[in-house]
């Protein structure tokens, strides 16, 4: 289901964007790829939260941490 969700949506990409492509071979935009990912994990169920501001101050510090 996946596959072919991404099959489907990049199939629609290019034929919007078909002007500003060139002749060659593109990954699958990122933003379709993680749309795909998040509806399926919204189908299973699956919940995925978001960092918080001190969480992100804490990864992006190379003070803290082990």
């Amino acid at each position: 289901d996946m596959s072919f969700a991404n099959q489907a949506l990049c199939a629609e990409y290019m034929v919007k964007n078909h002007k500003k492509l060139e002749k060659q071979v593109y990954d699958v935009p990122p933003a379709i790829d993680q749309e795909i990912a998040k509806l399926k994990l919204k189908a299973l169920g699956v919940k995925i939260d978001v960092l918080s501001p001190e969480q992100e101050r804490y990864l992006a510090s190379w003070q803290e941490g082990t």
